[in-house]
């Protein structure tokens, strides 16, 4: 059985430190809260330049992001499943049927 090195432990445990990071801290720079969300830090830029995502600028420069905030604007925008959207149009039939025929010809004739 190989020996793991202590490079190899060293690496993992900052790995494994840098990962769990963003469970714990509340605001993170833009550095971090592009890592966070999984874009590039331009992307992330341009989405604060156009204000499309919340971030608090405390001295004029420095950007900074609540996760909180992010995790909010993530699960925006929500796209229903097919079985929802199914779901509801079955409950929305059900609660406002249409008239039938013999419904339509007496409202006629009245």
């Amino acid at each position: 059985m190989d020996k793991i090195s202590d490079e190899m432990i060293e690496q993992l445990a900052n790995l494994i430190a840098e990962k769990t990071l963003y469970i714990h801290k509340e605001v993170l720079t833009s550095d971090e809260a592009a890592r966070y969300m999984g874009i590039s830090r331009s992307y992330l830029y341009k989405l604060t330049m156009r204000m499309e995502v919340p971030h608090y600028k405390p001295r004029g420069k420095m950007c900074y992001y609540n996760r909180k905030d992010l995790d909010n604007w993530l699960q925006t925008n929500r796209i229903s499943s097919r079985t929802e959207i199914e779901d509801k149009a079955r409950a929305y039939c059900w609660a406002h049927p249409m008239p039938t025929f013999k419904t339509r010809k007496r409202r006629n004739k009245e």
